[in-house]
């Protein structure tokens, strides 16, 4: 995986270090990362994208260099620190991108600040079902944090480690992901990660899985282009919630990528990239209206099943 490759600026924010990565030039990209990660994790793929793209990475609030206070670590809370770190590096509109819990928060983003969001991709994104591993179930219960610290002492840690990047170097599907699963235990050694990413993940997540839904609000991306990203092989979030979106969100685009799993951008960043860039020059940008801003709510169908609108397609994106 490599160390970064990019330089990492900071911006203090309510008295809070924000972390990230702004290189590129051209219309603007937010690349939100998932729980326990940081902007690392679009490394592969920021190169590729800062040719065209002005590329926005941040470190969440409680993720990689970025401060670990006590705080609040709601969906609403980080979309609002996307909002402010944006605003202070003088970005007024971006398509914004997340990974996992980062697509939580891309959706809640997108939802509080229409005005400022021009598309939304989703990639192997939370809020699309219930489902979810149990390592991610296993956050919110108690002990967690005080059986962490042991599990994350020195020598114990090395050991896991090592266990988890040979599972990793196998090859097999059922242990796809365990590289960056390495990483992110590797980050609980630190006491103020473990109590952020509990904090986050008991917002969104109880023992029967995912609590937090965009069924209800589904029918409001009928103003916005969206697209979905899986790795058929995803093993954290199951590639089925691919299809949840294509139900809740019929004029979304919706690729599943072979031989990827729950991190298709590292798998195949290429291919990825690729992806990316055809969706944003294919679909128009959204242009906030307040008016249609307030027909849809007035009118949207709210429940499960989303709006009543054309099938979406769910293309399997085969080798090249």
């Amino acid at each position: 995986m490599g160390g970064p490759q990019h330089e990492v600026q900071f911006v203090s924010i309510h008295g809070h270090r924000r972390a990230y990565v702004k290189v590129g030039q051209g219309p603007a990209l937010l690349l939100l990362h998932g729980l326990g990660c940081d902007h690392t994790t679009w490394e592969p793929v920021i190169s590729t994208l800062a040719k065209r793209y002005t590329v926005i990475a941040p470190d969440l609030l409680g993720h990689g260099q970025s401060d670990k206070p006590r705080a609040d670590y709601s969906l609403g809370g980080y979309a609002n620190g996307m909002r402010d770190l944006l605003t202070v590096l003088g970005v007024d509109k971006v398509t914004v991108v997340g990974h996992s819990f980062g697509g939580g928060v891309a959706m809640q983003f997108a939802y509080q600040f229409p005005e400022r969001t021009e598309r939304m991709v989703l990639v192997a994104s939370g809020g699309l079902g219930p489902e979810v591993s149990t390592f991610i179930r296993a956050i919110t219960t108690p002990g967690y944090h005080q059986l962490m610290g042991v599990l994350t002492l020195p020598g114990v840690r090395h050991v896991g480690l090592a266990g988890m990047r040979a599972l990793d170097g196998t090859g097999w599907k059922l242990t796809r992901d365990l590289r960056e699963v390495a990483e992110i235990y590797d980050s609980f050694k630190d006491p103020a990660a473990r109590a952020a990413i509990r904090h986050v993940v008991r917002a969104v997540v109880d023992w029967e899985g995912q609590i937090v839904t965009m069924a209800d609000r589904a029918y409001l991306t009928d103003a916005m282009p969206m697209c979905v990203v899986w790795g058929r092989d995803d093993k954290v979030i199951p590639v089925r919630h691919a299809s949840n979106a294509a139900a809740l969100a019929p004029k979304a685009r919706v690729e599943v990528i072979p031989n990827a799993g729950h991190f298709p951008h590292k798998d195949h960043p290429e291919r990825f990239a690729k992806v990316l860039h055809e969706f944003i020059r294919s679909s128009q940008p959204a242009s906030y209206s307040r008016a249609k801003w307030r027909g849809l709510l007035r009118n949207g169908q709210v429940g499960p099943q989303g709006p009543v609108s054309p099938v979406a397609t769910v293309t399997d994106i085969t080798s090249a």
